[in-house]
């Protein structure tokens, strides 16, 4: 038991540190694409952290199984370059024994993963949908940025506000309508106020009102412009209808996705159980690739480890891909892909124990009669 717990507690420990490093990397990452967004006026700000939360669960999807694959070769690697693992087999701990306390620590990270990743990955990208669809919905003065450029909700004008005020008040506005595309004499409004509020009906629909400006209309084919001063103008900024963000087969529940035909459905289904099942497998690869002896030290097989990590998450891409395309059997699906992995971890595992010996040597004589 104390073996056990000190082979847990090592790869732990290697996994959470890496574990923590990679989603570091990869939320700031998302987090500078997600800011980007909000600062074009896709949405407003202070959706950033929500949307940022709501793809946590597949950045966890992608993050976990290579921590536990890099904090496998860390730990074992560890162990064997300072002679912990010498120690252990001398006292009877066997390399298979470690094998399955290792893979305990797997199956776990496979069932969490496997849970993540056939429902609530999919629920969290249907709250991402809703979320977007409702920020369209209210886009007005709260997707505004002052300062800036933008296009209005319904592409039909371009607006600048200088400032926005505490009370939600515009200050020196700028809008261009651009003109109707069935309008064949292209009449466009320039309009400059000095102040102005977004304001929304019952029926949802939203209004630029602004007060004390001047209104430029005019079409440049006919080069004849009319300005108008106003003490209050209104202009239409958004519609009350909202176009339906189109539903990918990944934000499906995974039982109304085994209900979908076809071979998008199909690859969609084998790809959410890929990463969680790879998990085990990519164990059994990573715990005869951390031996190393003492003068290698515990990173001497991390690269090739790694290019075997990214080898299989291609195959398991292009597999997805092949699938979709029609490439590849729909009954064959993904399992080639793990069936293959797996050989190869059993492999690497056994090829030292005294069976695959055996099998060597019998190969062995009889080329030699032969």
């Amino acid at each position: 038991m104390i073996v056990f717990k000190y082979l847990i507690r090592e790869v732990l420990k290697a996994q959470i540190a890496v574990l923590l490093v990679l989603l570091t990397i990869f939320i700031s990452q998302h987090f500078v694409r997600i800011l980007a967004d909000a600062s074009d006026g896709d949405f407003p700000a202070s959706l950033i952290m929500t949307l940022i939360g709501l793809n946590l669960p597949y950045l966890v999807i992608l993050v976990l199984p290579l921590s536990l694959f890099l904090g496998i070769l860390l730990a074992h690697g560890r162990m064997y370059s300072e002679n912990e693992m010498v120690i252990l087999h001398g006292v009877g701990v066997s390399e298979w024994y470690v094998t399955r306390v290792t893979l305990i620590l797997a199956v776990i990270n496979m069932l969490f993963t496997g849970y993540l990743s056939l429902y609530v990955a999919p629920w969290a990208e249907e709250q991402q949908n809703q979320v977007l669809e409702k920020a369209q919905s209210e886009a007005g003065l709260a997707a505004l940025v002052q300062g800036r450029f933008q296009a209005s909700p319904n592409g039909r004008a371009v607006l600048f506000v200088e400032r926005i005020g505490k009370d939600n008040e515009l200050d020196k506005v700028f809008v261009a309508q651009l003109p109707d595309p069935d309008d064949e004499t292209g009449v466009t409004n320039v309009v400059v106020a000095k102040g102005g509020r977004v304001q929304e009906d019952s029926s949802g629909a939203q209004q630029l009102n602004l007060n004390d400006g001047v209104r430029y209309q005019g079409s440049p084919k006919a080069k004849d412009y009319q300005m108008i001063e106003f003490g209050g103008y209104k202009m239409q900024i958004k519609e009350q209808q909202v176009d339906e963000r189109r539903r990918k087969l990944s934000a499906l529940p995974v039982d109304e996705l085994v209900k979908v035909e076809g071979a998008e459905a199909v690859a969609e289904f084998h790809w959410r159980l890929a990463i969680p099942l790879a998990i085990p497998i990519m164990t059994l690869i990573a715990v005869p690739l951390a031996r190393v002896n003492v003068r290698q030290g515990k990173f001497a097989k991390m690269f090739p480890a790694v290019l075997l990590y990214l080898g299989y998450f291609g195959l398991m891409v292009a597999g997805r891909k092949a699938l979709q395309d029609g490439i590849i059997p729909l009954y064959l699906g993904m399992w080639w892909i793990h069936i293959s992995a797996l050989l190869m971890g059993l492999f690497l595992l056994g090829k030292d124990r005294p069976i695959f010996s055996r099998i060597s040597t019998l190969f062995a004589h009889k080329k030699v009669a032969a």
